[in-house]
């Protein structure tokens, strides 16, 4: 409690007395608004108080379904917690929907009072700690809007319980709850009988895409219509194609973003003599042509079909199925050069037998391919097709950045437990139905809601069987459902859709049929019932709802996650994050916000956890995987890529190939690409600057190296002014440091074995050169010198996530080799530094959170956060007090050693700790104890390490829960 309140008076008088006081405490006032840049919003730091929690208050006088979906899982998790709250609303100017009312009742650890108060309009959040109070106040009501992307002002502050502060505003609060009336589904009713809004306080989504607003179809009406400002760029990049004298381009646009009116712009400005409009589906083919029709303008006989039975051939805009005009006999019915501009929707189709022959056939002026898909899993290049020339690409984050999609909430949910084992990749199909599971469903289902006055829902299953099952399970449970799988007609489809878009019935439960090519704007919720096979498949089906319509504010994705192994696909897919790096796809698992605009992504507690088992678990290098990723990213060049290139296009990590494969030159041979050879002593060099420096966690060895690779030598003093220019570190130490890794001494002599031995870079007559082989390679081999300069580059781009000005990045990730290297000590002693070690004025902490169980009792130290602010330390075994190894750390303040703490945690993570920050010993907690060994108790000192800076919420919450 000391400790607090030092920390609290600290914290308070750097933020209304002093803001240059150097020790600003643990509790500073913070402003909060909705930064877009930084991916900070008002809903991340209420999200960081509730799950910190004891109880908390909400006191608010609007609130929306959207607002409220960002938050259930969280009030879920709490539930299961045991952690209750109570919130205070009104029906101040009618705001708030009898709807949003019924959610709030589904949330059964908050208690919700209504205020008749005339002009009620607060918006205060308070949380109970153990400690103290923490309040947000401010402008923000319980609206996705306000906690995402509004400009809003929002004071976060702390109180101790018995402040006079917190204690004015619980007063009001309990003043205005005992007045209040407790909600109920009889007062919603009475509520519902006499609401009319005041206000427009339903957020009405209309298709961003212009041409709906004009019934004629004359030329000057169509001209009205205009291009949205994401329709322009993309028709300036279009032009640009055309304008180097391209004839293919492809179009890579996100479900539900407006292809079609698009691609009927493109044609307006182009404005060809005829032209040619491909589907793979008649249903698609006559909205198609209606909003060719808005955009173009002109008579009806413009525009033709040829499909089915119709067989329109001399009309100006023929819009037809790719399985009609395939055929032989039809083709021959047009000249080669009929039209000038040739459209092919959902083109990543196109390795079909169909598509290659119509494509091949004709030759117009312009030929345009368009996808939200581009990627293959049979290995099918459709970039080939249009001679690599990506004409437009937005994908899902940009989309949903530029509002173009409707906004969705995700949740992943925990799937049904049968005898305390989860749902995992085994289950049979009496397992999936069982009245549990039915209801288990139902149940969240029904929580986690939807959007808009009746559900229109998609369900999908894993298999045929158990879509029919699930389809008869629920109609007996009173929902309307119907099961359509790959065995149904084209028209048995279309049936259900219209039964779905016209209310008739509640879900569709398929399988794979609608992951793509089917368009209901109207649906609201997207059930997911079964495991991750792949990214694209996952983006497809959740695209689903993506597409905007005036009965939905947001549209409902709730993913059952069961024991599967693929669990880690889901957070990738979601990021749109392809590095495979393991890191990267924990940090996108505990911190969402990623997600653009209102949407929102959250995973209950349960649900997150069998994700990260996914990650420790799987092997997201493999070499099938990296394999994939090079041969997609080949595709998409029409060459073998650099490493530079899988940044450049947000594909792998290339740090993930140099970990499995020491150099990409290594990983080239390994899948079987022909290049021209390397001598043993250049592979060497290769894989050294690969491992070493690739990762960009020092941007010295790098500059340095480009240098001498450009002109083979460069002065010190030069050198110096380099570094400076790149706001560099520049000492004796660092510099000597340098030095040791380039000559290879700071490596163990395995390591200098594997590195060709000899120095890279020698020192002569203050000057820094590369020996004489490296020299002569450079000089010969062009290839090598392409290789090495492509590393230099990838590492360059790396460093710019590292200050150059602090040898460690706040939450970076740190192997034990790269402590030694950037703290500047003479040697790789990562060997013999397990838990800590001092030395050159540095000492290294390193904690691995949670220990396998088989470790050692004498070793298992049971080290542990206390709270963001504290890790109680214990030191090795048979050490006292008085040990001479402990009295530097003890007393590191006065000895100017600088602690620094890094903690993983577990060793499924691999090598690599977090940086979080440094620490000095609390004194008053040194305590001298005892540890079990083999041998007998031995003993062992306890103490308390004092953050400098508290460790962050997800990360906090990441490395402690088990």
């Amino acid at each position: 409690m000391e400790n607090f309140i030092r920390s609290l008076k600290d914290s308070l008088h750097k933020g209304f007395i002093d803001h240059t006081k150097i020790n600003q405490g643990k509790y500073p006032p913070k402003l909060l608004i909705n930064n877009i840049e930084k991916n900070e919003n008002v809903l991340g730091s209420l999200i960081e108080e509730l799950e910190k929690c004891e109880s908390f208050i909400f006191s608010v006088a609007f609130i929306t379904e959207s607002g409220l979906a960002a938050l259930k899982s969280h009030l879920w998790d709490l539930r299961q917690k045991g952690i209750k709250g109570r919130l205070l609303t009104s029906t101040f100017l009618s705001f708030n929907q009898p709807k949003m009312f019924r959610e709030l009742l589904k949330i059964e650890n908050v208690e919700v009072r209504l205020t008749d108060m005339k002009g009620f309009h607060s918006k205060g959040y308070i949380f109970k700690h153990r400690t103290h109070y923490s309040l947000i106040v401010g402008s923000s009501n319980l609206t996705a809007s306000a906690l995402k992307v509004n400009y809003e002002w929002n004071v976060k502050l702390t109180s101790h319980k018995n402040g006079e502060f917190i204690h004015h505003f619980r007063e009001q609060f309990e003043g205005v709850w005992a007045k209040s009336q407790v909600l109920t589904e009889q007062w919603i009713k009475k509520y519902e009988e006499n609401y009319v809004p005041l206000i427009n306080s339903k957020v009405i989504h209309q298709i961003k895409d212009p041409g709906i607003s004009y019934a004629g179809n004359a030329i000057e009406d169509a001209m009205k219509i205009v291009p949205n400002k994401m329709q322009e760029a993309a028709l300036e990049q279009i032009h640009q194609v055309r304008a180097q004298g391209q004839n293919k381009g492809l179009v890579i646009s996100a479900t539900g973003t407006g292809k079609t009116y698009l691609s009927a712009f493109d044609v307006r400005r182009f404005r060809p003599k005829r032209m040619l409009f491909i589907v793979h589906r008649e249903q698609i083919l006559t909205k198609a042509k209606e909003d060719y029709r808005k955009i173009l303008g002109g008579v009806e006989e413009d525009f033709g079909l040829f499909s089915g039975t119709s067989r329109d051939q001399n009309t100006k805009y023929l819009f037809a199925t790719i399985q009609s005009i395939s055929r032989d006999n039809h083709l021959c019915r047009f000249e080669k050069d009929e039209f000038d501009y040739v459209l092919i929707d959902e083109v990543h189709k196109a390795g079909a037998e169909s598509y290659k022959r119509v494509m091949e056939y004709f030759t117009p002026k312009f030929m345009m391919g368009m996808t939200a898909t581009p990627e293959r899993t049979d290995g099918f290049n459709i970039y080939e097709l249009f001679d690599y020339n990506i004409a437009y690409e937005i994908r899902l984050q940009e989309a949903l950045e530029e509002e173009m999609l409707c906004p969705f909430h995700y949740f992943g949910v925990t799937d049904f437990e049968l005898d305390g084992q989860l749902i995992d990749d085994t289950a049979i199909l009496s397992q999936l139905v069982t009245e549990e599971r039915v209801q288990h469903i139902i149940d969240k289902v029904s929580y986690y809601g939807f959007s808009g006055d009746e559900v229109r829902g998609l369900i999908f299953c894993s298999r045929k069987a158990e879509a029919k099952e699930l389809s008869k399970a629920l109609n007996e449970k009173g929902f309307n459902t119907a099961a359509l799988t790959g065995n149904d007609s084209q028209q048995v489809r279309e049936q259900r859709v219209n039964q779905l878009e016209s209310g008739s019935l509640d879900y569709i439960v398929t399988v794979d049929i609608f992951n793509e090519g089917i368009d209901i704007p109207s649906v609201n919720q997207v059930i997911m019932l079964r495991q991750t096979q792949s990214s694209i498949i996952f983006i497809q089906q959740l695209g689903r709802g993506l597409r905007k319509h005036q009965t939905k504010e947001f549209v409902t994705i709730i993913d059952f996650i069961g024991n599967y192994k693929n669990n880690y696909l889901i957070p990738t897919a979601l990021s749109g994050d392809k590095s495979m790096n393991k890191d990267n796809t924990r940090r996108h698992t505990k911190d969402t916000s990623y997600i653009k605009g209102v949407s929102t992504v959250n995973f209950e507690e349960v649900a997150k956890k069998q994700i990260y088992k996914s990650i420790n678990d799987s092997k997201l290098t493999s070499l099938k995987v990296l394999r994939d990723a090079y041969i997609e990213l080949k595709n998409k060049l029409g060459r073998i890529p650099k490493l530079m290139d899988y940044i450049t296009y947000h594909s792998i990590d290339p740090n993930v190939i140099i970990n499995e494969y020491n150099s990409y030159y290594q990983f080239l041979l390994k899948i079987g690409e022909e290049l021209p050879v390397l001598d043993k002593y250049e592979s060497q060099v290769l894989s050294m600057l690969s491992i070493e420096f690739l990762n960009g966690k020092r941007r010295h060895e790098p500059l340095l190296l480009e240098q001498l690779v450009n002109q083979s030598s460069i002065h010190i003093k030069d050198y110096q002014q380099l570094l400076q220019k790149n706001n560099c570190i520049v000492d004796e130490a660092t510099l000597k440091s340098i030095i040791r890794i380039f000559d290879l001494s700071f490596f163990t002599q395995s390591d200098q074995k594997k590195y060709g031995e000899k120095p890279i870079v020698i020192t002569e007559n203050q000057t820094y050169k590369l020996n004489t082989h490296m020299q002569s390679s450079l000089q010969e081999n062009h290839y090598f010198k392409e290789y090495i300069e492509d590393v230099i580059q990838t590492a360059l781009t790396f460093s710019k996530d590292y200050p150059s000005n602090e040898p460690l990045k706040l939450y970076g990730k740190y192997s034990r080799k790269d402590v030694c290297r950037v703290l500047n000590w003479e040697n790789d002693e990562k060997g013999t530094m397990y838990g800590y070690k001092t030395k050159h004025g540095t000492c290294p902490v390193f904690v691995t959170y949670h220990k396998d169980e088989d470790v050692e009792s004498s070793v298992a130290y049971e080290d542990e956060f206390i709270s963001p602010e504290i890790l109680k330390m214990f030191s090795k075994n048979s050490r006292t007090l008085n040990s001479a190894e402990l009295q530097p750390i003890i007393y590191s303040e006065d000895n100017n050693v600088d602690i620094h703490v890094f903690v993983k945690k577990d060793d499924a993570e691999g090598r690599d700790f977090y940086y979080l920050g440094k620490a000095v010993v609390d004194r008053n907690s040194l305590e001298q104890t005892t540890i079990p060994t083999a041998s007998g108790d031995r003993p062992i000192v306890k103490m308390n390490l004092l953050m400098e800076y508290p460790i962050k919420h997800n990360m906090y919450h990441y490395l402690t829960s088990k």
